[in-house]
């Protein structure tokens, strides 16, 4: 999974980067490492691995991983290169989805560029150049679609309404991510890798005073929340400048630090756990001496497709998956204990995975 984080200049964008791949950089089990500048992976905050590996005392330890990108800055104008426009947009194309930072915060020690902290103003700017991008794209669509529909090529129709459909919409200053398109249309729109498309998740960055009970009812919140509701996209409340200082803590120290907060849980759990079901994942888990890990998956994959996740030859030889609920593993304490009270089951090729299956492939290559 990979996510990109966007947003104006002083946002907090990077201050949020930092320290969420810094925080996996620090904890034990969250190892973090440097693809490319602006650039991080960190692990994917997981519970059961660690009650597995208590259980097994595997001679590996492998969580799941999220790519963290920190887009070039925006400024207006992007969609027609301005400043770092077309960087900013070629990057958004290539993540899963969005992390869109939006200041909630006032400080006057942070300048605005817009000179004052308005998030519905905000998110308009950066949504407004990326409707402008795909406007674009779609046009081009329409146009090759029209032209060879004209020489013939009847198979080309649906693409054309698709793309008509797609320009109407956006024209209202609307994303494509909203529009009232077929199956058969919103296959056709995928493969054309539309800004507006993908999945977003708003961050409203919030000061470190206003944390806590009643951050709900800030007004810049309420503002990111009312946009959200509007356009299929996710909302939460963070304080980038909180999730700097538990980053630079020890592990030890920080869950006392999210209590003390009333928070529960850091910025990356949180972003994580969001993440996955804005996307649409679910994690299986794999379990012996020799490894203990998560897989991730989309929810409705069936069982040669997760097979294969871990080796292309366990989906083409499959046989049958034996699978036990990650609780009732727990509970029982072993997977021979399991096997006694008949807990265990045997799947075949159309069992669709559950998010905390523990499973063991059958194959035969």
């Amino acid at each position: 999974m990979k996510l990109g984080v966007v947003g104006l200049p002083n946002v907090g964008k990077s201050t949020l980067f930092n320290a969420i791949t810094c925080a996996g950089a620090q904890a034990a089990n969250y190892p973090f490492c440097t693809i490319e500048p602006n650039t991080g992976v960190v692990a994917v905050p997981d519970s059961r691995l660690d009650v597995l590996s208590e259980m097994y005392h595997p001679e590996k330890y492998t969580p799941a991983t999220i790519e963290f990108v920190d887009i070039a800055g925006l400024v207006k104008g992007a969609s027609r290169g301005e400043g770092l426009g077309n960087k900013f947009l070629s990057h958004i194309r290539e993540v899963d989805a969005i992390v869109h930072v939006v200041r909630c915060f006032e400080d006057d020690n942070i300048i605005h560029v817009d000179g004052s902290v308005n998030p519905a103003r905000d998110i308009e700017t950066i949504e407004t150049e990326l409707v402008l991008a795909d406007l674009e794209t779609v046009t081009k669509r329409q146009e090759k679609a029209g032209h060879l529909m004209r020489n013939g090529d009847s198979k080309l129709a649906a693409e054309y309404a698709a793309a008509t459909k797609l320009l109407e919409h956006l024209n209202e200053g609307r994303p494509a991510r909203t529009c009232p398109l077929t199956d058969e249309e919103r296959a056709l729109a995928d493969g054309w890798f539309l800004l507006t498309a993908k999945p977003v998740l708003y961050a409203a960055n919030i000061g470190e005073d206003q944390l806590g009970e009643g951050e709900d009812d800030l007004p810049g919140v309420k503002q990111v929340r009312e946009i959200a509701e509007k356009e299929n996209a996710r909302v939460m409340v963070i304080s980038a400048k909180v999730e700097e200082e538990i980053a630079q803590l020890p592990p030890d120290e920080k869950q006392m630090f999210l209590e003390e907060l009333g928070i529960g849980a850091s910025g990356l759990d949180r972003l994580v756990q969001v993440s996955y079901d804005l996307l649409g994942l679910i994690s299986f888990l794999t379990a012996g001496p020799k490894e203990v890990r998560a897989w991730t998956i989309e929810k409705g994959t069936k069982a040669p497709q997760a097979a294969g996740k871990i080796h292309t030859d366990f989906e083409k030889g499959f046989i049958r998956a034996e699978i036990v609920p990650y609780e009732d593993l727990v509970r029982e304490g072993s997977m021979n204990a399991c096997k006694e009270k008949g807990l265990v089951r045997s799947e075949g090729k159309d069992y669709v995975m559950q998010d905390g299956d523990v499973t063991l492939f059958r194959f035969n290559v």
